[in-house]
């Protein structure tokens, strides 16, 4: 029964940092090229398989809209030089812009251009996925820098039937059910809300693949926000009832505290399990209640689902002040974050794998432990409060309580509940108890 969580190494942020550095550039949107490019580089890591779905397929209340791409794009002023350009940052153009390109003034090109006045420097991030529009997002000091006069704007950009991309990657265990991890591949030019979760999750699925023994089976999916786990949760309805954990990652490389929003249930195991982990991390942390905005948990939580999915961050969306800009880069993720997250989430998926249930074999009165040598296992452990566990193991082993239940009473860390219910096994006083 004993699930070991793998040890994370600092170069490994480094190298997650590296992978978020590469990504970066690319110019991702809920279709496109840019998301294929994007999964086929994490291809490198992991080996997920992409899926297509393609344009006009229903999916509950959904289509999957015609897929966007784009190749260029700027405004030039009456110089012919290039004042707002795509190829500086992709973040510079409204994300499903359809294409455009004529002569125009700049007081009829303003409704069309947007700036943070506030943040003069930083360079919004907008979208416009249902509404054929177009737009240029820039800084406010760019804005200022146009005098009046005429411009010449040009999206050079696709807007045609196609598919809906994303990736997906399975790793069996011992059973069928599955623990979820999803994350959303939409995003532009954003370190923290998108790239964090793409490659934590890749990360992690290296992690498991890894690991000789799985209790559970992991199925990892990076989609496109919004449309892309309504189109995976419709076409794959017959495998819900597998999913016993889930969770969303994002915004999980800033070096802020540690931030979970728990599933529509408040209950499940995995909520029980983020908390108790992030509780003795000796990490300041936050634990929120559920709410129906925020990122896909609210698709695997919509009522008709109901999926046991939390959703896991350090700073949450809106809540730092380089959310959806262009600030959010390489600077605001670092490798100490991402290798930090990435050893929560071991820990989590430890406690997921090894809470079993057991049966005290001799429940009447206290066994005797010291004949059985379970002192002398104990020697040399000051501060682990290894007695202190097999006692409680032992009181709350009768076929209905789990290690979590006994480490959430006990206030003992799960690995100290988990190393004496081993102990007790190896001695002949417990036995596992089948799910």
């Amino acid at each position: 029964m004993h699930w070991m969580s793998r040890n994370v190494l600092p170069e490994e942020g480094v190298e997650l940092h590296r992978l978020v550095s590469e990504l970066h550039p690319i110019c991702r949107s809920i279709t496109g090229d840019g998301v294929r490019e994007s999964l086929r580089q994490l291809q490198r890591e992991v080996p997920l398989e992409l899926h297509e779905v393609p344009t006009g397929t229903r999916v509950f209340d959904w289509e999957v809209p015609r897929e966007w791409n784009i190749r260029d794009a700027f405004i030039k002023d009456s110089q012919g030089r290039r004042v707002v350009d795509f190829r500086q940052s992709s973040l510079h153009v409204v994300s499903y812009s359809v294409p455009v390109h004529r002569r125009m003034k700049r007081t009829e090109l303003l409704p069309h251009l947007h700036t943070l006045p506030d943040r003069p420097d930083w360079i919004p991030y907008r979208t416009s996925y249902y509404e054929e529009t177009w737009g240029f997002c820039l800084t406010h000091r760019q804005l200022e820098a146009m005098p009046d006069g005429e411009y010449e704007v040009c999206i050079d950009s696709t807007l045609a039937a196609g598919h809906l991309t994303y990736g997906e990657l399975t790793l069996p265990g011992e059973t069928e059910n599955e623990v979820l991890i999803s994350s959303h591949c939409c995003h532009p030019a954003l370190c923290n809300d998108n790239l964090s979760g793409m490659v934590i999750g890749a990360a992690l699925a290296r992690h498991l693949s890894e690991t000789p023994r799985r209790r559970y089976s992991y199925r990892f999916l990076w989609l496109p926000g919004t449309i892309g786990p309504i189109t995976w949760l419709a076409q794959h309805e017959d495998m819900l009832p597998r999913i016993r954990h889930g969770l969303v990652l994002t915004c999980v490389g800033d070096p802020g505290r540690f931030t979970y929003k728990r599933s529509r249930r408040g209950d499940a195991e995995i909520d029980r399990a983020v908390k108790h982990v992030l509780g003795g991390s000796g990490h300041d942390c936050e634990i929120q209640d559920f709410t129906p905005q925020g990122y896909d948990e609210r698709q695997y939580c919509s009522p008709g689902i109901n999926l046991p999915v939390g959703c896991f961050m350090r700073t949450p969306n809106g809540r730092y002040p380089e959310y959806h800009t262009s600030a959010d880069d390489l600077t605001l993720v670092t490798p100490e974050a991402l290798t930090g997250t990435l050893r929560q989430l071991l820990r989590v998926v430890a406690v997921l794998e090894g809470n079993h249930r057991f049966l005290n074999l001799n429940p009447k009165g206290e066994p005797q432990l010291g004949r059985r040598g379970l002192y002398r296992l104990m020697g040399g452990t000051t501060g682990e409060r290894h007695e202190e566990a097999l006692l409680w193991v032992l009181n709350f082993s009768d076929g209905t309580h789990s290690l979590l239940d006994i480490a959430e009473r006990s206030q003992l860390r799960f690995e100290v509940i988990e190393h004496a219910a081993l102990a007790l096994i190896r001695s002949g006083l417990l036995r596992a108890i089948e799910p």
